[in-house]
């Protein structure tokens, strides 16, 4: 097998086992980075000779009997909202191009300290505000599987990336989708940490709001379940518990209000064939499902983008969106339409003072509804109602005055809006050979289930398959590193 397709916990055995060389592992997804990228346009920021020498390093403390962590001289990526000592943390702004950071965020810090060496970052939305990636310092990052397809976003250049097999693990955060889109649409395992499990200190931008802090999560964007579960014991301060995965009820939705493609569902529905002999199974539409679309764009609209509007400001001075809008259409501006009509659109649906004592109201009452609801449950649901569309169609779905978003987001919006657990296993492919993923979801402390459940899926079906279309050498070749 080639290096390529290894997954972050055999690199890591085979390191330790003496199977390769950390040099040997960095060096190849170094050489396949500088292959694909030209293509993809996933990374930002590379940290090519940084690496190198961390991985000789770490070959000299295992020859002497030293290795420590459970990541020891793997190579990972990090997407580039994340603090990484060194490095740009620009959030995809123009004015921001020079900014390094002093010290690592602190989910950095923690796989560092599990011996990671970080191959470089990648890209992003301007500040990470929508969820295709595409910003005016870097530019658009395209679908391993399909150029002219989006690669979703804000983690889009991570999804890519892992999707070509970039690095052996890389590290996604997720607001609205931001990590689940990219690995939907680039075929990708990921995770997203329930309520205030993991630290966002050395995030960019930081997220203010305690009804938005909620609904963060950061996690693996990784080629196996096995990986999620083992960055998140990692990253997390807290650590699940172990569970009686044959206890728990798996529940399938059936949807009426929103759209979704004939491979999508006939993948859910043998979902639903394939474990009903293992699981009491049970269709039915989860609480508050309906409501969530609506709840989670008032809550990202709160302040009407006012918090975020700060990190726009050059020598003080605050730029208009609807200058920089009709700018962008007819000439270069260093605010991506995208970001200046997604600003424009949280002003118009701020919520109320009245209506925000509303939401809170109903965050705290669906906070306790769903606890006593996913006790023993797990969710199983589409994460979008199609593969990837091309550039530019998923901003048009879920960025409409028409409020399309009521339809489209309902998937993404429930696990952001309560806070849960999210875990993200390709299923499938469409008949253009696009990647389709599934979730499945529970509540803060049934991580294990989830874990437990994604892995019996990634063996019932397509799980990660890497994009080799941009390969500079053969898997032959690639394996041969391992001689």
């Amino acid at each position: 097998m080639s290096i390529l397709d290894m997954d972050a916990s055999e690199i890591a055995v085979g390191i330790k086992d003496g199977n390769m060389t950390s040099e040997q592992a960095v060096e190849t997804y170094i050489k396949h980075l500088q292959a694909i990228n030209p293509k993809l346009n996933c990374l930002t920021e590379e940290r090519f000779e940084t690496a190198r020498k961390e991985a000789q390093q770490a070959d000299l403390l295992l020859k002497d009997g030293h290795a420590k962590g459970r990541l020891f001289g793997v190579p990972i990526s990090i997407k580039e909202s994340f603090n990484v000592e060194g490095m740009k943390t620009t959030g995809g702004l123009v004015h921001r191009k020079d900014w390094a950071a002093d010290e690592d965020a602190e989910v950095v810090r923690l796989l560092k300290a599990e011996g990671a060496i970080i191959l470089g970052k990648t890209n992003i939305p301007s500040l990470c505000f929508y969820q295709e990636t595409d910003n005016p310092l870097y530019g658009r990052t395209n679908n391993p599987w399909d150029l002219g397809a989006t690669a979703g976003g804000s983690s889009g250049g991570e999804g890519a990336l892992i999707g070509a097999g970039g690095a052996a693990v890389g590290l996604g955060a997720d607001i609205g989708g931001s990590l689940r889109f990219p690995c939907h649409f680039n075929g990708v395992v990921g995770f997203k940490s329930g309520n205030d499990q993991v630290s966002q200190q050395g995030n960019y931008p930081y997220v203010e709001f305690e009804e938005q802090k909620r609904m963060l999560g950061i996690g693996a964007m990784a080629k196996s379940v096995r990986d999620t579960r083992l960055v998140n014991d990692i990253i997390s301060t807290r650590q699940p518990t172990s569970t009686d995965l044959s206890s728990f009820q798996v529940v399938i939705p059936q949807f009426y209000t929103c759209p979704l493609g004939v491979e999508t569902g006939r993948l859910i529905r043998s979902i639903k064939d394939e474990f009903e002999q293992d699981f009491a199974m049970q269709v039915d539409e989860p609480p508050l499902f309906e409501e969530s679309a609506l709840i989670w764009q008032q809550l990202m609209s709160m302040d009407g983008a006012k918090a975020l509007r700060k990190h726009l400001m050059v020598n003080e001075r605050q730029p208009s969106l609807y200058r920089e809008f009709l700018k962008s259409k007819y000439t270069r501006s260093d605010i991506h339409s995208y970001l200046s009509w997604a600003m424009i659109g949280a002003r118009m649906f701020k919520p109320s003072g009245r209506r925000l004592n509303t939401l809170r109201e109903l965050l705290k009452k669906g906070d306790d509804r769903l606890r006593r609801y996913l006790d023993r449950r797990l969710i199983v649901m589409p994460v979008y109602h199609s593969p990837a569309p091309i550039h530019g169609q998923l901003y048009k779905e879920l960025f409409s005055f028409q409020k399309t978003f009521l339809r489209y987001m309902p998937f993404i919006a429930y696990g952001n809006t309560w806070g849960l657990p999210s875990l993200i296993v390709p299923v499938g492919e469409s008949s253009k050979g696009l990647p389709i993923s599934v979730q499945v979801m529970s509540c803060v402390g049934n991580e294990a289930a989830l874990f437990e459940f994604g892995e019996l899926l990634e063996q019932r079906y397509r799980g990660y398959v890497r994009c080799d279309k941009h390969d500079a050498v053969t898997s032959e070749e690639a394996a041969a590193n391992l001689a």
